[in-house]
């Protein structure tokens, strides 16, 4: 870590969630919080405040409904917009697309296939 932070236990249990999806696939809010026994809403928390950005994959997370969400905190119309214009290129260089409108393109890239025993 480059900043002196205190990673929480349920960050790092979101953290190892994160490290399971492969590269080229995504999961939801929901799925994780679903795997981890708790709410999409603290899934969020702690990607926001991820310090391992983008080595631990927070990129590979987006909303149930297939919009892409935000990335390190910013939501969609964040002023800047840049951290989400980072996702969306992270994702593409891992061959994940979004149409015009911020939504996943193939559908088929959905992962929720969690280890939940790594998780506890």
């Amino acid at each position: 870590m480059s900043k002196q932070q205190v990673v929480t236990k349920y960050q790092e249990r979101v953290y190892t969630a994160l490290q399971q999806i492969p590269k080229g696939r995504i999961t939801s809010y929901a799925a994780m919080a679903k795997a981890l026994q708790s709410s999409p809403r603290a899934v969020g928390g702690a990607l926001r405040v991820n310090p391992f950005a983008p080595e631990i994959p927070c990129h590979r997370c987006i909303a149930n409904t297939g919009f892409v969400g935000g990335y390190m905190g910013d939501w969609e119309n964040a002023p800047s917009g840049q951290n989400q214009t980072s996702k969306l290129k992270l994702l593409e260089e891992e061959g994940v697309t979004f149409d015009a409108n911020g939504y996943l393109v193939d559908k088929s890239l959905w992962w929720d296939e969690f280890n939940t025993e790594k998780l506890k």
